[in-house]
């Protein structure tokens, strides 16, 4: 069974929890439309399945989509504006920033209502028309994913209304959770959660959490807390054996190529951890009443150039839809990537070669000055990207434009190749179907490489970062990859989870948790340099959470 496959609304009356999707699995392809059922459906053991399936539809909001990227990787130290779109206050951290914003109320709406169908799951569990072993197997789920749910909103917002019980009718009591509640009440799902769940790595059910996805959040939430003033003499050490847990015992492995992490064919590869699930039934890509468009995974469309208006060029479903949104900034590019003889991840991470689609001849050249006209054939080099910056006398001997870090700017840049689908309909679609990783095996060992040598021990902090290095390396330079103990320093994991998870929804998060954000945004992103301050460690809390709540109950965050 997979849980890819989304059935059109289930609307249960007179409860809130179960709202508009239900996930079903593949052989439920068939299940006709249910409306207008009542309020024990949930007692019976097929409502009691679509409420745990439907529980997972709000990652789909987050992971995979712009909302989610806009809250995750704009305004940090490895990307910066490109030339389209809007949400750019996210990238400046300049007015835009304000609590009126649809992306942030959308995002705490959906998280929210993820949280209740998760709740509806626990408190209704006991009178499901299901055997104890499959509701105690499920209730663990919906504890995985309310821990899930409440650590987005707690990273994004800091302390929110906890809610550990099924909301059934609107109520304007509401109170902020502290900090330490938070963490109490996420690490306690977690703990539960690892307990009852199945102890591998993939569910036979693949798309379900198990024993190693609780454990890799549960890892992932004890390091923020280990900078925190919540902070535990042991939280790195919990994290490390957690992570060693995950590495050794459940049959992950790293690919030996690292781009076959990332290949739309070999999505269901031994790396992945946990992984939200898309699809290209159009019946998924649904409008819930919050007014958001899950979309499909739309992250194709928001790291490509504009290759599509130059010479023997024109958009096509190869190349993909160049939205433009993010570009690389220049610390990204020169320092994280600056190895590119030993390590594969620069080639393997960006793409340097459109080959002509639109042929023609006596083109004008748009943006390379050491030619003026171009002919190309089909499939003929059309643009290249060399990474350096090559002389003109160099640039003028090849037959196409070759575009230098001296002509990059908002809407040409080397594009980013992690997200691309080939597989849509045709050139203009924006739902893509590939799943999106949010745990792989190299980000585990990162976290335990962290968390050890935060801990003190250096050897296995070594050990761990080099799983991942050379793993990386070309062929016949991985143990020019290796770096030795006199090396392991915390500029190092900087460095290294730029590299290696450029993109995939993790950098803000984890400047962030080192408490390093506005240090580096300062340092490396000049758009955002002189907006940002500590306030922005957070976001605005959503008007309507303080509009909905009892006056004066809710308080904003600080600077807001």
């Amino acid at each position: 069974m997979k849980l890819k496959n989304i059935l059109k609304p289930i609307k249960v009356l007179g409860v809130m929890s179960i709202l508009l999707t239900t996930q079903s699995c593949k052989d439920l392809l068939d299940e006709k439309v249910v409306s207008g059922i009542g309020n024990d459906y949930m007692n019976t053991a097929k409502g009691f399945e679509d409420a745990v399936k439907s529980s997972y539809s709000a990652l789909r909001y987050f992971y995979g989509s712009q909302q989610g990227l806009t809250l995750t990787e704009y305004g940090t130290d490895i990307y910066a504006t490109g030339a389209d779109g809007g949400y750019k206050g996210f990238h400046f951290y300049d007015t835009q920033m304000q609590p009126t914003v649809d992306y942030l109320i959308n995002t705490w709406d959906e998280l929210y209502r993820g949280i209740n169908t998760c709740n509806a799951v626990i408190d209704r569990a006991p009178k499901a028309a299901v055997s104890d072993a499959i509701k105690k197997l499920r209730v663990a789920e919906a504890k995985f994913l309310r821990a899930h749910y409440y650590y987005i909103l707690f990273m994004q917002w800091g302390g929110v209304d906890l809610r550990l019980t099924e909301t059934l009718a609107p109520t304007k009591e509401t109170k902020r959770a502290s900090d330490a509640e938070m963490y109490n009440a996420i690490i306690k799902d977690l703990n539960e959660a690892v307990a009852d769940l199945e102890a591998k790595g993939h569910s036979s059910d693949y798309g379900r959490a198990t024993k190693a996805s609780a454990e890799a959040l549960l890892a992932k939430v004890y390091l923020v807390k280990a900078y925190s003033a919540q902070k535990a003499a042991d939280d790195f050490t919990k994290a490390a054996a957690l992570c060693n847990n995950v590495i050794k015992n459940y049959g992950f492995k790293l690919l030996d190529d690292y781009a076959q992490v990332h290949d739309e064919n070999n999505q269901q590869n031994s790396e992945v951890v946990f992984a939200v699930q898309y699809t290209s039934d159009p019946l998924t890509n649904l409008t819930n009443n919050t007014g958001a468009v899950n979309g499909g995974n739309n992250l194709h469309l928001f790291f490509g150039m504009q290759y599509d208006v130059q010479p023997g060029m024109k958009r096509d479903v190869f190349y993909g839809r160049p939205f433009k949104r993010l570009r690389p900034t220049s610390y990204l590019l020169n320092t994280v990537f600056a190895d590119r003889t030993n390590d594969s991840r620069y080639k393997k991470t960006f793409r340097d070669t459109w080959l002509s689609n639109n042929p023609g001849a006596n083109l004008n050249a748009s943006f390379d000055n050491s030619k003026t006209k171009l002919t190309f054939a089909a499939g003929d080099t059309a643009i290249f990207i060399p990474g350096y910056e090559m002389t003109l006398d160099e640039r003028a001997k090849k037959k196409y434009q070759v575009l230098v870090p001296s002509r990059y700017d908002e809407a040409l840049f080397p594009t980013l190749t992690k997200f691309f689908d080939t597989k849509r309909p045709d050139l203009t679609y924006e739902a893509g179907s590939r799943d999106f990783f949010v745990f792989r095996l190299a980000d585990i060992y990162l976290m335990l490489a962290e968390a050890q040598l935060k801990a003190g021990n250096i050897a296995e902090a070594t050990t761990a970062l080099n799983a991942v290095r050379y793993r990386a390396g070309w062929p016949g330079k991985k143990d020019a990859m290796l770096i030795t103990e006199a090396q392991m320093n915390f500029e190092m994991i900087i460095e290294e989870r730029a590299r290696e998870l450029a993109g995939e929804q993790t950098r803000w998060l984890d400047l962030k948790r080192w408490g390093l954000l506005v240090e580096r945004v300062k340092q490396y992103n000049p758009q955002a340099a002189v907006n940002i301050t500590d306030k922005h460690y957070v976001r605005p809390i959503p008007q309507t959470q303080i509009d909905r709540s009892a006056k004066g109950v809710f308080a904003q965050n600080p600077g807001f």
